[in-house]
């Protein structure tokens, strides 16, 4: 079956991913492909590019991320947005082998030809968010309800209660 997208310029940010026929809602796309590293082989080998706001890297589990800088398809290619018409999801090998995990782009909605794919990456830097790192990975989706940033909010503590007397 052919595919029903495909990589081109995008207006949000470089390349992005195309739907080229109207795709349903729940459609699995692609499996997001590249090297398998460990963490701590990603750390080695990335260690100091959070300044670039550009990666191609996508946490599978708690051990492994898949690198598509190498053996990368075309998921490498699919923007980040505020409002997305995709997801990301974790597929876990079935006999709990954390190599054989998957990442799957499924669609969240119809999606007609022509719009561009997008999902939201979520990012977690592992850090505190400082208004520079925002900039550096700012979004560029355009939605009303864009909150500016690829990476994910940090969730606020809730505030005690008062008890009444």
């Amino acid at each position: 079956m052919p595919r029903k997208f495909k990589q081109r310029r995008s207006p949000i940010h470089g390349n992005g991913v195309f739907a080229t026929a109207d795709i349903p809602a729940g459609t699995e796309l692609v499996e997001y492909k590249g090297r398998l590293l460990t963490h701590a082989q990603a750390d080695r080998l990335y260690d100091g590019t959070t300044d670039t706001g550009h990666t191609f890297l996508f946490t599978l589990n708690d051990r492994y991320v898949i690198d598509a800088n190498e053996d990368g398809n075309v998921a490498r290619w699919i923007n980040h947005s505020c409002a997305p018409n995709c997801q990301a999801l974790v597929e876990e090998d079935e006999k709990g082998r954390r190599r054989k995990d998957r990442v799957l782009i499924e669609t969240l909605r119809d999606i007609e030809a022509g719009e561009e794919l997008t999902y939201d990456y979520g990012i977690d830097l592992g850090e505190r968010l400082t208004p520079r790192l925002k900039k550096i990975w700012e979004c560029r989706c355009g939605h009303a309800d864009c909150i500016g940033t690829m990476l994910k909010p940090k969730s606020r503590p809730a505030k005690s209660k008062k008890k009444s007397s």
